[in-house]
């Protein structure tokens, strides 16, 4: 089997709001989630609200290209 033709793929998730603090703030650090994802099924990004440990509370994290 090709390596490019798999249908579940590895993806990384990223917290939003980390994101849009910066590195100024005193918690720095960006909370990264990986899971994988069937291609077929969801084509475009996934969503998903976990766990930030930076944040202390439950964000939306998306998908990040690697």
């Amino acid at each position: 089997m090709a390596k490019g033709k798999d249908v579940r793929i590895r993806v990384i998730l990223q917290c939003v709001s980390c994101v849009r603090k910066g590195a100024n703030e005193e918690l720095a650090g960006i909370s990264r989630y990986s899971t994988q994802k069937n291609r077929h099924n969801t084509p475009g990004q996934l969503e998903l609200r976990k766990f930030c440990r930076y944040c202390r509370k439950h964000t939306i994290h998306d998908e990040i290209k690697k």
